[in-house]
């Protein structure tokens, strides 16, 4: 191709296609047919791009393109992909920029009666915490009420955070299901209460009560978890235990039939409606079985599964008794 020598300063200088053809006379696809043989970037990629300065918006954000004005790349990037989106369901008639606020308010408002705070929550949805006080109080200082409405991603980023024991505050107060369930458990095999309690930091008095507590909070919680992974397969008496600590600690466990770390899945030890499978099997027949055969206190689910197997054993003994007698008249 024959390249005119002022074309080609042209867009070297930086001036558009149709900047181009409007100065030269030529026609605008003959243009881009120049710029592509010159292997020179499109006419936008070779503006020149402000960066805006560090702020609490980050880089790659549409809040940063739109707010700060910031061209970087990532920022061009995000905005590009979101025009694209915005496009495309427009075409499908499925564009939905805002939804209701109230949802995600009150989801706000359940997790801060939890104990999470705004800065907690901002972490964990990944959404700025003047955002969320916008959606809670409004903006003061502006005249602004709370929000009306939000963005999906933004209400979805909200809404899909839970209180865990990694968000909630150390001293909210919390079903102690967990926590007992985990310290009966280690002194099922053979951890001294004695043992567990300086593991915490607690006296043998307080220890006593925190096993059967209801309701223990967040930090407690935290501290048992942790010695529970730590300990629920290591050998008590590798850490000093006496035989007959050990041999009382399982005594103690047996009389008030407290599962051993074996019979809890750690998806389900929180769960209060869970029951520990003693058997591998409990909630079947096997299970019921198992327990008779090796001398352990029948669970519920294992009793339930008893009373069917008997009630369908009857069902067939009646069933037979019918049968002959109905062959014998």
């Amino acid at each position: 191709m024959q390249i005119s020598t002022e074309v080609a300063e042209l867009l070297r200088s930086g001036l558009s296609n149709a900047a181009v053809a409007r100065e030269t006379g030529l026609h605008p696809v003959k243009v881009a047919d120049v710029r592509q043989a010159l292997d020179l970037p499109d006419y936008y990629a070779m503006l020149p791009s402000y960066v805006a300065p560090p702020s609490h918006r980050e880089h790659g954000t549409r809040a940063k393109y739109n707010a700060e004005g910031c061209r970087c790349r990532p920022c061009r990037k995000v905005n590009r992909e979101s025009e694209n989106e915005r496009t495309r369901l427009l075409a499908y008639g499925r564009w939905q920029p805002y939804v209701n606020a109230e949802p995600v308010r009150a989801h706000i408002a359940y997790l801060r009666d939890c104990g999470m705070g705004l800065r907690a929550i901002a972490v964990a949805s990944g959404v700025d915490r003047r955002r969320l006080q916008s959606i809670v109080i409004g903006r003061a200082h502006l005249g602004r009420g709370p929000q009306a409405q939000v963005r999906p991603a933004l209400a979805a980023a909200i809404l899909a955070v839970e209180p865990t024991l990694d968000t909630l505050g150390t001293n909210t107060v919390i079903p102690g299901v967990g926590t007992t369930r985990r310290l009966q458990a280690l002194v099922a095999v053979g951890w001294p209460q004695l043992h567990l309690g300086e593991e915490l930091g607690w006296t043998s008095q307080n220890f006593s009560v925190l096993i059967i507590a209801t309701t223990v909070t967040v930090r407690t919680a935290r501290a048992v978890y942790a010695l529970y992974d730590r300990l629920w397969n290591v050998d008590p008496l590798s850490h000093g235990a006496s035989p007959g600590s050990i041999t009382r600690a399982k005594k103690r466990a047996a009389e008030a039939r407290w599962a051993p770390p074996a019979a809890w899945d750690d998806d389900r030890i929180d769960d209060p409606a869970a029951c520990p499978d003693w058997t591998g099997r409990c909630g079947t027949a096997e299970g019921y079985r198992a327990h008779i055969n090796h001398h352990i206190p029948i669970c519920p689910p294992c009793r339930e599964a008893g009373a069917v197997q008997r009630a369908e054993r009857t069902a067939r003994s009646q069933a037979r008794a019918l049968r002959a007698q109905t062959t014998n008249v």
